[in-house]
């Protein structure tokens, strides 16, 4: 269970952790985390089911078969690639249907339910050396994957591919099939729950909506609504076509040419995610391999921005990120267009993460609720603030900004940090030309 965290607005929470608000001045050994984590809940036809698993840019490159099923170049892992074009690590949830089978036949089973168990072959020939032996071959797509020699099947051991059926009796064979394996009928919200309840023990950058159902996006808004604001879980998500007004999502504008319409997910949560905290994608060149549709007038791409449509444009034969925004655009006094930027969120999620941590593992049941506690927790904090003025992510850092004092009781700590302020790519250029 995650220690608490979220928005405050009384200092009357119960569990222990670390409450934060960000807004708006009116206007009249600490270290700074890494990005570039996706949470990827997943359709696919081979791969763990029913947890999240890590996979690295090098497990992808090096391990994409025995992980997902197919080479890293095939285009099944497309999707996939588009993730790793920028991120570092993504969390993948495999999403498969209740109804889903294993494939198998009278030697093995296939590791996991799914159709590309379909794919895979047992052979069994006599062994060279001791013809009493058997030589236990198991391949993908006639591709060799796994020799074992064995003198029965006892002797197996089971693959990254396939389970062995010990109760079995070997026998030279040319070829065993596998078969019977089946991704199932439909993926249900009650699966996308699952999936995403999942992620909620894990740190992540971003979260990917890969659906077009208004339903089950309406599902993952939900669910980023309530742990930004009542877990403290700082991430944004990486929605189609969303009028959710709301920082933490981002809402794709363009459609794709030639597959699912929505498949820009994919690359835009990789690129959000691997934006550093002080960079920003506006204007990045789109590196992927789909087609973009970008026939956009000047008009529509203004009115995108205006409602707050993270979209592509073309420029010159490029297809470049108009604008690095998410979703809000209902500005107020406390709360004005600096948060529709994705740069302004990159710095506050950092700040309000790293604190956190800081806090949590640190601090938290360990310092004493005094002044000198008090005074190491403002230093750290302050040093959490120096690291992002050295990257350019915020100026003018005064440590007189940072005010930490004992709370509401003995157990509480206030901490406040007036006038921050953030630093944002430049985006336009208004030229004066005076001619003498």
């Amino acid at each position: 269970m995650a220690l608490g965290g979220g928005i405050w607005t009384r200092q009357d929470k119960v569990l222990p952790g670390a409450y934060t608000v960000f807004s708006n001045a009116k206007k009249a050994n600490a270290a700074l985390s890494s990005r570039g984590i996706v949470a990827l809940p997943i359709a696919l036809d081979f791969g763990e089911t029913g947890k999240v698993f890590e996979v690295s840019r090098e497990d992808f490159m090096t391990k994409s078969k025995e992980l997902f099923g197919y080479r890293v170049d095939d285009d099944r892992m497309r999707n996939l690639r588009e993730v790793f074009l920028h991120a570092t690590k993504v969390l993948v949830y495999r999403l498969v249907s209740a109804d889903a089978t294993a494939a198998s036949n009278t030697l093995a089973t296939a590791k996991y339910a799914g159709k590309r168990g379909n794919d895979i072959k047992i052979v069994v020939g006599a062994n060279v050396d001791k013809p009493s032996a058997f030589d236990v071959s198991t391949y993908l797509d006639n591709a060799l994957v796994d020799t074992q020699t064995v003198d029965n099947m006892a002797g197996l051991k089971d693959n990254a591919y396939v389970t062995f059926k010990s109760s079995a009796t070997l026998s030279v064979t040319a070829g065993m099939p596998l078969s019977g394996g089946a991704n199932g009928s439909n993926l249900t919200g009650e699966i996308y729950t699952k999936a995403l309840e999942s992620f909620e023990a894990y740190s992540f950058n971003i979260l990917c909506c890969p659906v077009i159902d208004s339903t089950i996006t309406k599902l993952f808004v939900a669910y980023t609504k309530r742990l930004r604001d009542e877990v403290g879980l700082k991430f944004q998500t990486v929605v189609y076509k969303s009028d959710s007004d709301y920082e933490g999502i981002i809402s794709i504008n363009n459609d794709v040419v030639g597959t699912d319409k929505n498949s820009l997910v994919y690359w835009v949560s990789g690129a959000e995610a691997g934006c550093e905290v002080n960079k920003s994608l506006t204007n990045a060149v789109y590196d992927g391999e789909y087609e973009v549709v970008t026939d956009y007038k000047q008009s529509q791409l203004e009115t995108a921005i205006k409602q707050g449509k993270f979209t592509l444009h073309n420029v010159n034969g490029d297809v470049r990120v108009l604008e690095d925004i998410n979703s809000f655009v209902s500005f107020k006094v406390d709360k004005d267009s600096m948060f529709s930027s994705n740069q302004t969120i990159r710095v506050i999620d950092q700040i309000a993460n790293d604190i956190a941590a800081l806090f949590n593992t640190r601090y938290l049941g360990v310092v004493p609720n005094d002044n000198a506690g008090r005074i190491s927790l403002w230093n750290d904090i302050c040093k959490i603030h120096q690291e992002l003025e050295k990257l350019r992510a915020i100026e003018s850092f005064d440590t007189k900004s940072v005010d930490v004092v004992q709370g509401d009781d003995k157990k509480s700590v206030l901490c406040t940090i007036n006038g921050i302020d953030i630093i944002n790519a430049m985006t336009k250029l208004y030229l004066n030309v005076i001619i003498a």
